[in-house]
């Protein structure tokens, strides 16, 4: 594959490079894409010092301010890494598409490559947008067509059901301290989606061309919500209609679903609408995936010696990884707390507008418009003298004026039918609001507002 045009498509940032595509014209009016993969478990002996050290990891933590790689970083950011211009082992499936980005054939091999060039997702988005070029004509037409293939592979995907709960991004800009100086979001673009939807084509048909066999796999596997929640939910955004954003939406249906997690039980994938689905793709940052490129080379392509490169129980394994995918989630979701905490200790005093993202016992979570930081308005400044019940079915926090008898005998709670008949305030899930910042606790990652009157 090293004459055939290929690429990578990164964040700019990025310093591993574990996924690149190649493209090729045939003569026949189809295409030849492939999807090239890091070869790392040629360079992780099963069983190692360092295989296991990757077991016990299972995945890179992506904090604020620094990355926990999952492998040395001489063979994440080095050996294994698509670097341009340097020949590198590849685990691939190459497709053979027509012009209607339909599947018409694939291939599944090992493969040396050599990257023409390392492109980030700003530089793709702007020649898909027309507005720069990559110096090579090829390169461009390339680009241009995976991603008229990418855009149909997506719609299909929407068409079959999948979930479109794409978030922007957070990202902080740090002084040489480590310091938060600025705080700014990505938003997906053309270019994230057209490297997605190939990752994607390549999981998927490692997963059924494995799952078809009934033999042994690890599958990415995603449960159906709560029924009742999900119904709740439903109720809720008849009822509200247009005044509850679509982002607000889209948490609560996140809240209502499971969690995806491995296993070698295969219910498949609810939020991507597959029937099969694995991960592949990312063997330098997961080890599931590289557990799945063993499964590869012992169930597709037959190769001797691997029956003994995996875990003596998949099952136990997946369920270490999944455990290790939480612990590290949080870990980066606390990280990035802490750092809006900082940022945030910064403007203590400010006045901004927010909206309510959880409504609790507690009072009500807010999550500022400008920086996306998350605040809680304690119950007790919510409407003084007033009568509060929490409505969980309706998402809202109900306000009355409360007696002063009332307030002595049921606190700030009490049941619907004993709330007053004056007239009060109602807060729901998705309202907007602006509040006073009036504390930032880095240490216990807390934020704390106050309601402005408006």
């Amino acid at each position: 594959m090293r004459s055939v045009l290929t690429f990578t498509i990164d964040p700019v940032e990025a310093k591993d490079f574990d996924d690149a595509l190649s493209f090729l014209h045939d003569e026949d009016d189809t295409c030849q894409v492939g999807v090239h993969i890091a070869d790392v478990t040629h360079y992780v002996e099963p069983g190692s010092d360092l295989d296991k050290r990757a077991y016990d990891l299972a995945t890179s933590t992506y904090l604020v301010d620094r990355v926990l790689p999952m492998l040395p970083e001489e063979l994440s950011n080095d050996l294994c890494s698509l670097n341009p211009h340097e020949d590198k082992l590849c685990m691939s499936v190459v497709f053979t598409l027509s012009r209607d980005a339909q599947v018409l054939k694939y291939k599944v091999c090992r493969t040396v490559i050599n990257s023409d060039r390392r492109f980030n997702y700003g530089e793709v988005q702007s020649i898909l947008d027309g507005q720069t070029s990559s110096g090579s004509a090829e390169l461009d037409a390339a680009l241009v067509e995976l991603n008229g293939f990418a855009r149909i592979l997506r719609q299909r995907r929407m068409v079959a059901g999948a979930l479109d709960l794409e978030q922007d991004e957070l990202c902080f800009k740090l002084d040489d301290s480590g310091n938060p100086v600025d705080i700014w979001f990505h938003q997906a673009t053309e270019a994230n989606h057209l490297i997605e939807e190939f990752m994607l084509l390549a999981n998927r048909t490692i997963a059924t061309h494995i799952g078809k066999t009934n033999k042994p796999m690890v599958y990415r596997v995603h449960d159906k919500p709560d029924t009742e929640k999900l119904d709740n939910l439903e109720r809720f955004r008849s009822r509200m209609g247009d005044r509850v954003p679509a982002q607000t939406l889209d948490m609560l249906l996140v809240r209502a679903m499971a969690k995806a997690v491995y296993s070698t039980h295969n219910i498949g994938h609810y939020g991507l609408a597959f029937t099969y689905y694995t991960h592949f793709t990312s063997p330098i940052r997961r080890y599931p995936d590289m557990m799945v490129h063993r499964l590869v080379a012992q169930h597709i392509l037959g190769e001797r010696g691997c029956q003994n490169s995996l875990p003596p129980d998949l099952e136990e394994a997946c369920r270490h990884c999944s455990d290790a995918e939480q612990a590290a989630a949080q870990a980066e979701r606390d990280s990035q707390k802490e750092m809006l905490c900082r940022y945030m200790e910064q403007h203590l005093g400010e006045e901004q507008d927010g909206t309510i993202v959880n409504v609790t016992e507690y009072g009500l979570f807010v999550q500022l418009n400008d920086s996306h930081a998350e605040g809680l308005v304690h119950i007790r400044t919510i409407c003084p003298g007033h009568y509060l019940m929490l409505d969980e079915k309706n998402y809202c926090l109900r306000t009355k004026p409360a007696s002063e008898h009332t307030r002595r005998r049921r606190g700030w709670f009490g049941r619907k039918d004993d709330m007053p008949d004056e007239e009060g305030r109602v807060f729901t899930l998705g309202d907007k609001v602006r509040v006073r910042i009036t504390r930032a606790d880095a240490e216990k990652r807390q934020i704390d507002f106050e309601l402005i009157d408006t």
